[in-house]
């Protein structure tokens, strides 16, 4: 009887170390691939992130609101098209300046 209860004990052993293995196996391939997707795929970022978003929304609804009353107002009061182009593009190149200098908490 007792050589029975061994052998089956070393069966369930047996049994038991093989679901030991495959539980293994399958948690290593887990975090393979979790590492694989935190590789691939770029961190989500909360909060506010870039230039334009560390002023607050009056300020950037400010700005909005600025620049296109300044463009309106080329835009009427220039005659010459070319001459409007040509300042409105040079208010959409320095505008980020103007900011800057404007809004700068430093």
């Amino acid at each position: 009887m007792s050589k029975e209860r061994a052998r089956r004990r070393a069966a369930r052993e047996a049994e038991a170390a093989r679901r030991q293995v495959v539980r293994e196996r399958a948690l290593a391939r887990r975090a393979r691939r979790r590492a694989l997707a935190r590789r691939l795929v770029p961190a989500v970022r909360r909060g506010r992130t870039g230039r334009l978003l560390k002023y607050s929304r009056g300020e950037r609804s400010a700005i909005v609101a600025l620049t296109l009353a300044a463009v309106i107002l080329i835009w009427t009061l220039v005659p010459d098209l070319a001459l409007r182009i040509g300042l409105v593009a040079l208010l959409l190149l320095v505008l980020p300046v103007i900011v800057v200098i404007a809004l700068d908490r430093r």
